[in-house]
């Protein structure tokens, strides 16, 4: 589009036309767009997508990332950044977001609607984004499988797309009341209430994908003790399927690196962490489980097999 164009679609005021090109400037420059110079000293430039880009455009791809960028560029979650540097200076055991809105981030999602909403949207996204990968590159980790819940599993993103790769396996959601009363119907994916920290109904396996990083040490032991009693003996193909970042894994590359240290840093808002493999190791251990294998096909992120 021209930005004559743009400003047109997204209902720019004419005046503000001049500061459109340099915003667009901006985002050229800083590679989210690609600028085509005109054919002609009377015509204007027009941008175009990149294939970064193209993945926030809901009619270029089928998994566009769109919701999840929403949620982690909400005011609500860049706020409390403004006061880390007291939150540094005082002695509390508080998280930045609770200090910010006095409410931690689940209670805030299950007070507000919107705001559930919003977290609920942005889970589906990864999920559906994701899944695609991991089935391709590495969905051998399912074989065998039985019965599989997916824990914390909100709207079922993850849960669809294992049911459509394996229809023969039994795919439950596990998440609290509030965010199951909102989930779709699906046919092949059984939606239940409960909390993790209580109890996990029985299954073959168990998937978690993006829930320990929420969490420090002592609940992730916690809730992995929860699993380690739900699944089946290692013998009977029992495990714990887990996504989540192993930071240091990955292609040793500058932006891996980047964003894994960064989104740690983002995550700390909430009290959560992302771990190394010698941090994940000892969760592990405490929790009972014998042995893990660690898959990094997700570039930033990996797929983490825990057995009993």
């Amino acid at each position: 589009m021209t930005p004559s164009e743009l400003a047109t679609k997204i209902g720019i005021h004419p005046s503000k036309l001049p500061r459109l090109r340099r915003l667009m400037r901006v985002l050229t420059v800083s590679g989210i767009f690609v600028i085509h110079e005109a054919a002609s000293p009377d015509k204007e430039v027009v941008y175009g997508l990149k294939p970064t880009t193209s993945l926030l455009v809901s009619d270029e791809v089928k998994s566009n990332l769109s919701p999840i960028l929403s949620l982690i560029l909400d005011s609500s979650v860049i706020s409390p950044f403004f006061g880390m540097h007291s939150w540094f200076l005082e002695e509390c055991s508080t998280s930045l977001f609770k200090k910010a809105h006095g409410l931690n981030i689940w209670e805030m999602a299950e007070q507000d609607d919107t705001y559930n909403q919003l977290i609920n949207n942005a889970m589906v996204s990864d999920s559906n984004f994701l899944m695609d990968i991991i089935l391709r590159e590495c969905g051998d980790v399912f074989l065998g499988i039985n019965s599989l819940i997916d824990v914390a599993g909100g709207h079922g993103g993850a849960a669809k797309a294992i049911a459509k790769a394996f229809p023969q396996m039994k795919c439950t959601v596990l998440d609290l009341p509030h965010v199951v009363a909102e989930a779709p119907t699906d046919k092949h994916v059984l939606f239940i209430s409960g909390d993790m920290f209580k109890y996990i109904p029985p299954a073959n396996a168990l998937f978690l994908k993006c829930v320990f990083h929420d969490w420090g040490d002592e609940d992730c032991v916690k809730i992995l003790k929860k699993c380690k009693e739900a699944i089946s003996p290692r013998d009977s193909g029992g495990k714990v399927i887990i996504v989540d970042m192993v930071v240091g894994s990955g292609p040793n590359e500058t932006v891996t690196r980047d964003t894994q240290v960064f989104f740690d840093l983002f995550i700390m808002c909430v009290d959560g962490i992302e771990r190394e493999e010698f941090e994940w190791k000892k969760i592990f251990m405490e929790a009972g489980f014998s042995d893990y294998k660690i898959v990094s096909v997700l570039g930033v992120r990996s797929v983490i097999e825990l057995y009993p």
